[in-house]
């Protein structure tokens, strides 16, 4: 009974959805659900008529459909951005610039909101607070303030009501997402329930302030002493689960060219600073921005960048850092055939595939960028490539490099809008190069095979231990060893390449030392 009202409650919505999509002549992004062609061709009789609109691309019509549907759409939207390989570069191009903009809530409901939080009247809390705010988006909006301090600072509050509202539609898509992978075997390989859990733990991350506080707090840590980035400071007495407090922001907007330069500021070195900062968020910490709109990006009155908005942050582990950093290299060497055992020792390629067709797979995406001249190279476009190549080769969709990839194609797209003629990759070569010797040089390679020897010693007592306590539970029960084990352990033993040779051994060794021991 549960289970038929909530198909019914569900069916509603998508119906009152699909009006919105169909008057945008953007149904296109449920045609592949055959399961939703009935209704989908009587969605269609709604289509509109505006010549303007029918004019637009697609991915604009979708975009400003998602933007009248609301938050919870608007959210989907820029998570669909990320993910060129479900929808087409274009697509997530167009999707990418969906302005996440909704009109402000009233001033005096947001004071009511400060206050309930922090337990403080606001007179307490600040000596001044604008009642116009600064920006109003999908999830919260911002208003700036002056400690009782005297400090500066920005105020961000969350929407009243947004946990409901966006629990309903995440109902939907979890509901949607489900009967998709049910009833369309085809599109399982897309895994939509998996795009609605990612998007569901991104909007419950933002509508958590405490965690956006402490994701600026790790990033700022990162950078502290850096002279060329900026980590507003937060302001955690201030701060709760609706309300983030943090250091104002002064300066210009990175894409604001005429300001900048009006303000002495050398493009270039700027550009110069952001590719730095960038690289060593991916490459050096593995905890990165991931929402590098110009919006979020400032140039303060001493020339460093300045970020905001910390509500969307991406981080990759060393494992992956590695694989990225072999597989950029070799297609910018042109040894396609590296990029491809780096796939396949990753395991985001099955080993059922054939190393050969995914290296000619390569060369055909790789060939035509290195055709360019170095200040056109997109590494953005170049792995946007690579993703559209997932399902010829059955590649498992890696969320943490489709964020990547999506905050690559911003930060190189307010490169171009500061030096058209630079690239940004070319101004960070040196310290790529560096972290490359230092991480993966002969020597690095070197330590890393020491490093995971030392672990393996380190757990060789406890495995020691383990085999001396099975040996006397065998002798003083009378249980013996089984033939079969031990040509088991031999036969492992034997691959010197398999990393649990050199314990096995020993671990082998000393079993029959203390068995024999124990016997006599």
């Amino acid at each position: 009974m549960i289970a038929a009202l909530r198909a019914a409650r569900n069916l509603t919505r998508l119906i009152q959805i699909g009006l919105i999509l169909a008057r945008h002549d953007a149904l296109f992004l449920l045609d592949r659900v055959t399961l939703l062609l009935p209704l989908l061709t009587f969605l269609r009789l709604f289509r509109s008529r505006d010549p303007k609109l029918l004019a637009a691309r697609p991915g604009q019509r979708l975009a400003r459909a998602l933007q009248t549907l609301g938050p919870s759409f608007i959210k989907l939207g820029q998570l669909l951005s990320t993910r060129a390989d479900l929808l087409g570069e274009d697509f997530a191009r167009d999707l990418s610039e969906l302005q996440d903009r909704l009109p402000p809530f009233p001033s005096d409901i947001a004071r009511e909101i400060i206050e309930r939080e922090l337990e403080r009247p606001i007179a307490i809390l600040y000596a001044q607070f604008d009642d116009v705010p600064v920006a109003a988006a999908s999830i919260a909006q911002v208003h700036f303030a002056v400690t009782a301090e005297g400090v500066p600072v920005a105020v961000k509050i969350l929407r009243p009501g947004i946990e409901i509202a966006f629990a309903r539609d995440l109902n939907l898509f979890f509901w949607l997402a489900a009967l998709i992978e049910r009833r369309q075997p085809a599109l399982r390989r897309l895994k939509p329930y998996e795009v609605v859990r990612t998007l569901a733990d991104t909007v419950r991350t933002e509508m958590d302030l405490r965690l956006e506080a402490a994701a600026a707090s790790e990033l700022g840590e990162n950078f502290a002493g850096d002279p060329d980035f900026h980590v507003p400071v937060v302001d955690w007495p201030r701060t709760s689960q609706r309300v983030l407090t943090l250091e104002r922001i002064v300066g210009a907007r990175i894409d604001d060219r005429d300001a900048l330069v009006v303000a002495g500021h050398d493009l270039e070195a700027i550009l110069s600073k952001a590719a730095a900062g960038f690289f060593n968020q991916v490459f050096r910490d593995g905890f990165f921005h991931a929402d590098l709109h110009p919006g979020n990006m400032f140039v303060d009155s001493e020339g460093a960048i300045a970020v905001v908005d910390f509500g969307i942050m991406g981080r990759l582990d060393r494992k992956t850092r590695y694989y990225l950093a072999d597989m950029l290299l070799g297609f910018l060497s042109g040894n396609y055939r590296q990029v491809a055992q780096v796939h396949f020792e990753a395991g985001y390629v099955p080993e059922r595939q054939s190393i050969d067709e995914f290296t000619q797979a390569c060369r055909a995406i790789g060939e035509p960028i290195l055709e360019r001249s170095m200040n056109e190279i997109s590494l953005a476009r170049l792995l946007a490539q690579l993703f559209r190549v997932t399902e010829q080769f059955e590649m498992e969709t890696q969320p943490q490099l489709l964020l990547l990839q999506k905050t690559m194609v911003l930060a190189e797209g307010v490169g171009r809008s500061l030096a058209p003629g630079v690239n940004m990759w070319t101004l960070s070569r040196p310290l790529i190069e560096e972290w490359m010797r230092a991480n993966r040089g002969p020597e690095a390679r070197i330590i890393d095979a020491a490093e995971e020897a030392g672990r393996l010693l380190e757990r060789l007592p406890q495995l020691v231990r383990e085999v001396e306590r099975a040996a006397r539970q065998f002798t003083e029960n009378g249980i013996r060893l089984d033939p079969l084990s031990i040509e088991v352990m031999l036969r492992r033993a034997e691959d010197a390449s398999h990393p649990l040779a050199l314990p096995l051994w020993l671990a082998l060794a000393s079993l029959i030392a203390i068995a024999v021991r124990l016997w006599w």
